[in-house]
This record gives structure tokens, C-alpha cells and sequence, in this order.
């Protein structure tokens, strides 16, 4: 099957004249039939969801019992996994993607030019300071975002961490356990604070001969506080699983077009950065 089309979200007179405007009037590259397939067979077993403290387990050889799918858990949260092969993608490449698109909307929009509105980089002066590396650029990063995830516009904050304070062995990445990972916790109701946390998400990579694997964690009413893990709904209240099946459609859907426009996006505009 194929994600429904929708209209192209607006973009302005200035956005027509930049050098990757053309990315935005392509139509977006569909993704593989099988795995919308998998996300609409309906919810997965509980049981083989991958648990936020067990998050380190990302680093095991192989693959885990679930990498596509969602479920809400039996403490009311929820849970989404999902998987896509980017070929001729490279683990440069994602951490310059996570750098690059938060200082322009219209960098946000040619990723899912139906469904991203704003991508605002809170912090322009490490985003945009070249002399740092790539990751330097995000990690410790705030964006605001606007996006329709299936529901409607909606925003959030993410704060874009680095792995070790998000709880993940740093030195194993860098090896062919993990090629690169990028990992964040979302604020949901203003500018975030560390006592508003509400979810986390983790894109861990890995190099194959196919190219570069992307394994999409999202774990909704998680995060950290204080450097520990922190359940965020109250007891009681569970996050239905039509939240955590419309990410996965849209992660599949948005993911889908990035593998297919970075090599070429990477290409021509990273050199025009000059990185020192």
C-alpha cells in the first residue's frame, strides 16, 4: 500500500529562490509497501517491546524481537519501533541532517513536505558555528517543532541530548555496534524545563552492506529528569495506541524521503558550510 497523499504544506517567496527548494516540489518518495503493511496489522505483544531502562540493549548484534510496530504497555505508556535501510546514506551524513535543518523551516519542510512546518533551532549560535563537529552542533540543542503526525498540527519542544545523558554507552558508539545515534526528550506544553519532560526517542544507526540501518525507538510517557528515568503520566492514564501507531506511519513516511534526498542534499550544501 501507499501512505495517502496530502497537500504540500506552505512555504514562502524567499523558500522558492533557495538552492534545495527543489527537494520540496518533488513528490515525496513512497515507502516500502511491506512495512506500512506491518504498522497497520495492528498492535504488537506488549511483552516484546523494547523497555526504556533497557534501552542499551540497542547495542546487541542481531535484531529484537519487534523493530517495526507499537503497542501501549500495561503502565499506560507507549511504545514504537520502527526500522528503514537508507541506502548510500552514511552515519556523516544523518549527524549533518540533525545539525543542518533545524536553522532554516524549509530545511524541515523537504524532509515531509505534507507534514513538517517549522523546525526552529533554539540555539542558532551552536547549530550554525562550523567549527564545531556535527554532533557538537545538535547535541545540547533545543528545537521547536510544528508537525502533523496524522491528527492535526501539533508542536513540541525536543532537546536533543547527548548519549551518554541520555543513559546510553557512549563508548560504543562509532563501532559496528552503532555507527551514530541521536537521541531526545520532548516537552509538550512551552519552552521546555527539566521539570516538563514527557517523552523519549532515540534514532540508533548502524552500517550494513545495503546502507546505513535506522532503528527508530520512541518511548511515550518516559524520559529523564535529573539524569534518571522518569515515568511522566500519572497513575491511571494510558496514552492510546492510535498515538503510537500514527508515529510509526509517519516516522516510516518521513524517513522514507530523507533516505532518498540526503546523499544528494549532503552533497551540495554541506560543502557550502565549509567545516573546519
Amino acid at each position: 500500500m501507499e501512505y495517502q497523499r496530502k497537500k504540500k504544506v506552505p512555504v514562502t517567496s524567499e523558500d522558492r529562490q533557495k538552492s534545495y527548494f527543489k527537494y520540496y516540489e518533488r513528490d515525496l518518495v513512497q515507502g516500502d509497501p511491506k512495512l506500512y503493511e506491518k504498522a497497520l496489522s495492528g498492535p504488537v505483544d506488549p511483552k516484546n517491546a523494547l523497555l526504556f531502562s533497557e534501552r542499551n540493549r540497542l547495542f546487541e548484534p542481531g535484531n529484537q524481537e519487534e523493530e517495526i510496530g507499537y503497542c501501549t504497555m500495561e503502565d499506560g505508556t507507549a511504545y514504537m519501533a520502527c526500522r528503514i535501510i537508507m541506502p548510500r546514506v552514511t552515519a556523516e551524513m544523518f549527524d549533518w541532517w540533525f545539525a543542518w535543518h533545524g536553522l532554516d523551516n524549509l530545511r524541515y519542510k523537504i524532509w515531509d513536505s505534507e507534514d513538517h512546518y517549522i523546525a526552529q533551532c533554539l540555539n542558532p549560535e551552536i547549530a550554525g558555528n562550523t567549527s564545531l563537529s556535527y554532533k557538537e552542533r545538535y547535541q545540547d540543542t533545543i528545537h521547536y517543532i510544528e508537525e502533523d503526525l496524522g491528527a492535526g498540527k501539533d508542536s513540541t519542544y525536543l532537546h536533543f541530548m547527548k548519549p551518554e545523558d541520555f543513559g546510553f554507552s557512549q563508548d560504543l558508539i562509532g563501532t559496528p555496534a552503532c555507527a551514530t545515534l541521536v537521541c531526545a526528550r520532548s516537552f509538550m506544553n512551552g519552552k521546555p524545563n527539566d521539570s516538563d519532560p514527557s517523552n523519549a526517542m532515540v534514532h540508533f544507526t548502524r552500517e550494513t552492506d545495503l546502507g546505513l540501518e535506522l532503528r527508530s525507538r520512541f518511548w511515550l510517557g518516559w524520559s529523564i529528569r535529573e539524569g534518571k528515568d522518569f515515568k511522566t503520566i500519572p497513575p491511571g492514564v494510558r496514552i492510546p495506541e492510535t498515538v503510537p501507531k500514527m508515529m510509526l506511519l509517519h516516522c516510516i513516511k518521513e524517513f522514507s524521503n530523507l533516505a532518498a534526498i540526503l546523499p544528494e542534499v549532503f552533497a551540495e550544501e554541506a560543502p557550502k558550510e565549509k567545516l573546519l
